[in-house]
């Protein structure tokens, strides 16, 4: 497995070396030493998730304030876009967002750190996405940018088909700075 910088500070892109043979293929999806050696306490992950979604859903710009939580994220059927947004105040990188498509044929993992926005789009009929968090979830701490933020102007690829009523009604990130830490 090889670990890469995901363009944000602090973000990682870990990607497998699956096996491949007549029968298909075999990857490790999470290595405890190898998050070790990329400055990650394997034994800090408390949650693991996982959504499906149809082609064309939008998935956020969802983030955890308070304490933030930390995330590994992966595509373990079909594509989607995946954008990393950095929200953390002070960030040499505070207010960009890079995007990277996860799948299930890459089989790469991002980590996304405590303090970073994250959403995607499913590019194919369904997409699941597999979430390992590093905190209980606090409802009270949920927050979700807007996804078609003119101050971040994500370029999705595809029209969106449907998001949650949650995401539809999200504010703009200028609108909800002092909730950042």
């Amino acid at each position: 497995m090889h670990v890469g910088d995901g363009g944000l500070a602090g973000m990682l892109v870990f990607t497998p070396a699956p096996v491949t043979d007549d029968r298909g293929f075999f990857t490790r999806t999470f290595d405890a030493a190898v998050a070790r050696s990329a400055g990650l306490d394997p034994t800090a992950f408390v949650q693991d998730s996982q959504s499906r979604s149809h082609l064309g859903v939008v998935r956020g710009l969802h983030l955890r304030t308070g304490a933030g939580e930390a995330k590994l994220v992966r595509c373990s059927y079909g594509t989607v876009f995946d954008v990393v947004v950095d929200l953390r105040i002070g960030s040499e990188t505070f207010g960009n967002w890079v995007s990277i498509r996860l799948d299930d044929v890459d089989n790469r993992t991002v980590y996304i750190p405590a303090g970073c926005g994250h959403g995607f789009q499913a590019m194919t009929e369904p997409a699941d996405i597999c979430y390992r968090i590093d905190q209980p979830h606090e409802p009270g701490h949920d927050m979700t940018v807007r996804w078609d933020d003119e101050q971040l102007a994500v370029r999705w690829p595809l029209p969106v088909t449907t998001m949650s009523e949650r995401d539809r009604a999200a504010r703009p990130l200028q609108d909800q700075l002092g909730r950042l830490h």
